[in-house]
């Protein structure tokens, strides 16, 4: 039986993270999982092995391995994860621009990467899973994990004010907000703002515009047995048909049309936080 667990942090952690989550006992039987993006990152502990692969996106044979604990960056495409790292499994979901305040580096220097966590905190990454081993209920672990990221947090990195008010609009609206709503309404040139924008989050503006609005995309299709994907590209923001199927495909890595995203995915898929998941028997049938 799989325990499922999420906790949601208190100030000032709940500034920067929307929730910490807990595996137990998660046996799918499937290999794989395709994670698609969502502009965020992601501190993944394995309880179980000290081991975490990810695959490369186009050839499974070929993976990254890490130590059992590591920060997944903002993506700008999908990634296929190893299901049996995740038997046992805490981790914590950082809002957009969430993780800047936990990092020595810009955040942009993650981007489309995953790091192993010794590699950010040194030893201090070690003590925390060990900490995480020895405890013996998914409220114990949560609190662990809470105070370890108070004392690695540095309080006086804030994420720069245009990127405060941008995320915000991003975040209401993908399918209304064109960029240059955004820029128009800050004291910064085009350039600046990308610039910071990227080292708070860790892509720029239109990358994590895009990716929003595919996740509005997800959100509206959701569920929904019969989809009329014109008026939801429409609604959306997309110009045509031919861009939101690029679009789609490019974000979801599935090579097909849409329209059959659904009967492939309907009964096999979840949502966390706004990050999506494909439960698959056998990625490769998505490529």
């Amino acid at each position: 039986m799989t325990l499922f667990r999420m906790y949601h942090p208190q100030p000032p952690l709940s500034a920067y993270i929307n929730l910490f989550w807990l595996y137990e006992g998660y046996h799918p039987p499937h290999e794989m999982e395709c994670v698609l993006p969502d502009g965020s990152m992601e501190l993944v502990i394995n309880l179980e092995e000290d081991l975490i692969m990810v695959y490369d996106q186009k050839n499974h044979d070929q993976f990254k391995s890490f130590r059992g604990s590591l920060l997944s960056g903002p993506h700008s495409n999908f990634v296929v994860i190893d299901t049996s790292a995740q038997a046992s499994t805490i981790g914590v979901h950082f809002k957009p621009g969430g993780a800047f305040p936990f990092l020595n580096l810009p955040a942009n220097e993650l981007r489309n990467e995953h790091v192993s966590l010794d590699t950010l905190w040194g030893t201090k990454a070690v003590e925390i899973r060990e900490q995480l081993l020895e405890a013996e209920t998914p409220v114990a672990k949560f609190k662990i994990l809470e105070q370890y990221l108070i004392e690695l947090m540095v309080q006086s990195k804030t994420n720069h004010p245009a990127v405060v008010f941008a995320l915000k609009k991003f975040l209401a609206s993908p399918h209304q907000l064109k960029i240059a709503d955004v820029t128009e309404q800050i004291s910064l040139s085009s350039r600046r703002f990308i610039q910071v924008f990227k080292e708070d989050v860790g892509l720029t503006p239109i990358q994590f515009h895009r990716i929003q609005r595919f996740q509005n995309v997800l959100r509206l299709i959701e569920g929904g047995e019969q989809v009329d994907w014109t008026d939801v590209a429409l609604f959306c923001g997309y110009y045509d048909q031919p861009h939101f199927i690029h679009e789609f495909q490019s974000f979801s890595g599935f090579a097909q049309q849409p329209t059959t995203y659904i009967k492939v995915n309907k009964k096999i898929m979840f949502r966390l936080m706004g990050r999506v998941i494909f439960l698959q028997y056998n990625y490769s049938s998505m490529t």
